[in-house]
């Protein structure tokens, strides 16, 4: 099973090759894989027992589904040139993700967590929004790729002392205090590039605000979870007693990276930069309770994680909605909105109340959890870490009174609302964020075995 989610999307890169140069039919062959793609990691999930202990489908890990997989392009319309290429570097880069989280093998893990570079660079370069895309598309190449070197070096060094890079053997393998503190190290300097966290941050404000539409969607749904996955799969699994160690230094600069991100969003103007930015305070967000030793902690940041890609992903539509009508991101054009779009006015208003961690939201239950494990382990940075809960109330209500409450813009004449494709694209996005938080059960029980292991 494992095997036909990496195969699908193949397939669909070769049927868009074969569908020559009618571009309708390759977006209904590239859309098809991905709905296909996306139904079998629902079978996979279906079939995931939480109650057995070990690895299922031979090369899944019981703390990651698949669902956090983007299946639907919500870029329809806005790519114009060189749709079958962009289609093909867009599947490409969903096989690689989909490899990243069922590999079992260190080094593949790692060729893999550096394929994903190249058809994202491609998608920011080539098809990118505008005349910086180019810049963006290299300080986002080289700044991971700088990071990742560090990784390789760890590796290596795993290899040579252990003699495999089997997730299995690694596991139980007897590495000492101290080498296992410059192996954490290595990972930790790659890791904390892909979070990101300050002052590793630069590239991802320029590679949201010059990516289109899917770029933006695959860079806040599923490329910034990869370190969090990395940190949860190797750094703790792994190097145990190195993340006890270097905690403090994590925690510090996750809460330097909370506070200073909110503070960033705050004095904003591209509606593009302001949800980049809060995306960096909410990832360092889970940092917390990934690193809290706490069963609440880990799972409240994985909760976190799958709500903040079902959210950002959905306000970065509701952002380029707006672009593709007016043709600006700057937020001082913008007011009234509710007045002529009050279709797009209430989605927003709802998925801003997510990303701002309401009751009955994914997000309120996955912070609420991540600050209660985090803080067992620091309480006084806890607190302040819980300031950016506050800070994104006062970045997310701002913004939403900024755009759609006040007087008519006399900048912008009045256009239509958002139309079916758009409102069927947010409709799924809206559904899983308010069924995750009302049923964060469905999510939480098959986590609860493997969690309890990885602390034992």
């Amino acid at each position: 099973m494992i095997l036909s989610l990496l195969v699908t999307p193949i397939l669909g890169v070769i049927g868009v090759i074969l569908s020559g140069e009618n571009t309708s039919l390759q977006k209904k062959v590239a859309l098809t894989s991905s709905l296909l793609t996306f139904v079998l990691s629902l079978v996979l999930w279906a079939g995931f027992d939480s109650n057995y202990n070990g690895f299922q489908f031979v090369s899944s890990f019981p703390t990651v589904t698949t669902q956090e997989v983007v299946g639907v392009d919500a870029s329809w319309e806005s790519i114009k040139t060189g749709i079958k290429y962009f289609l093909i570097a867009f599947l490409v880069l969903e096989t690689l993700l989909i490899a990243v989280f069922v590999v079992l093998d260190l080094l593949l893990f790692y060729i893999c967590f550096e394929s994903v570079l190249i058809p994202m660079f491609l998608i920011i370069g080539i098809w990118g929004a505008r005349e910086r895309k180019i810049h963006a598309a290299y300080q986002f190449f080289l700044y991971t790729l700088l990071g990742s070197l560090f990784m390789l070096l760890a590796i290596l060094v795993i290899y040579f002392e252990v003699g495999s890079t089997d997730y299995q053997v690694l596991a139980v393998a007897d590495i000492s205090e101290t080498r296992q503190r410059i192996l954490w190290l290595g990972f930790f300097l790659s890791f904390a590039v892909k979070v990101p966290m300050i002052p590793f941050h630069i590239w991802l404000p320029e590679a949201h605000v010059e990516a289109s539409l899917a770029g933006s969607i695959i860079l806040a749904g599923v490329l910034l979870k990869l370190a969090g996955y990395g940190f949860l799969r190797y750094s703790i699994a792994i190097l145990p007693d190195a993340s006890v160690f270097f905690t403090p230094l994590v925690y510090s600069l996750a809460v330097i990276s909370i506070i200073y991100s909110s503070f960033t969003t705050l004095r904003q103007v591209d509606l593009k930069k302001i949800i980049a930015y809060s995306s960096v305070g909410h990832m360092n967000i889970t940092l917390l309770g990934l690193f809290s030793n706490t069963i609440q902690g880990i799972e409240g940041s994985l909760i976190l994680m799958l709500a903040h890609g079902v959210v950002s992903p959905a306000l970065f539509i509701c952002v380029v909605i707006l672009y593709d009508r007016y043709h600006t991101r700057l937020l001082k054009y913008y007011r009234g909105l509710t007045q002529h779009m009050p279709v797009w006015s209430i989605m927003f208003f709802l998925f801003t109340l997510g990303n701002i961690a309401v009751p009955l939201s994914a997000n309120f239950v996955g912070e609420f959890m991540t600050f209660t494990g985090a803080f067992q382990q620091n309480p006084v940075l806890t607190v302040l870490g819980g300031l950016g809960m506050i800070l994104s109330a006062a970045y997310g209500i701002w913004l939403y009174n900024r755009t759609a409450f006040g007087a008519q813009s006399r900048y912008l004449a009045p256009m239509g609302d958002i139309n079916r494709r758009e409102f069927m694209t947010l409709v799924p996005l809206l559904f899983l964020m308010f069924v995750m938080g009302v049923f964060p059960n469905l999510f939480l029980e098959p986590m609860h075995l493997a969690v309890s292991n990885l602390l034992i």
